[in-house]
């Protein structure tokens, strides 16, 4: 339960790095969001993730060490990529992505709306969620980062939203 080979050990960690770096590429690629705006869908294939990727990180080992070093792998990896970041531009927009205009003086943007699967209700619900009756009245709509939409209306300054429901 406690004991662990060195190589059992170095096999746990090359596997827990390939998989974090798999799944942050694989969460990348599926888009923006918001964790307070995730759908049931959404939870289930994040545990669903989790448990198909469990095996591939300890392999056999099923020792309490071996889910111990996974876990701080993952945690490591996770605040060095967090670090890393925030003093690499490049890196930045590679792991976090960048803001996509989806309406401009008023006109929605289809290209950009069906890159990041954004349908037109979705967009006009979070207009209205902003104040802002007609997508007319709206300067600027931008998909932020984070999965909201921020909302510049017509005249006005921006305003936050916290309502995206993007796959």
């Amino acid at each position: 339960m406690f004991s662990i080979s060195l190589s059992s050990a170095v096999n746990i960690v090359i596997r827990t790095l390939v998989i974090y770096l798999v799944v942050l590429i694989g969460l990348r690629i599926s888009g923006k969001r918001e964790i307070g705006q995730m759908t049931v869908f959404d939870l289930v294939v994040l545990l669903l993730i989790a448990n198909a990727v469990q095996n591939a990180m300890v392999g056999p080992d099923t020792s309490l060490v071996g889910g111990i070093l996974a876990a701080a792998v993952l945690l490591l990896t996770n605040m060095l990529v967090a670090h890393l970041r925030l003093k690499s531009p490049r890196l930045r927009h590679l792991v976090e992505g960048s803001a996509t205009l989806l309406v401009l003086h008023g006109e929605l943007i289809p290209e950009h709306m069906r890159h990041e699967g954004l349908d037109e209700e979705t967009l006009l619900t979070a207009v209205r969620e902003h104040g802002v009756a007609n997508l007319s009245d709206v300067e600027m709509a931008v998909l932020e980062i984070d999965g909201s939409i921020s909302i510049v209306p017509v005249g006005g300054t921006a305003q936050r939203g916290k309502k995206v429901l993007k796959y």
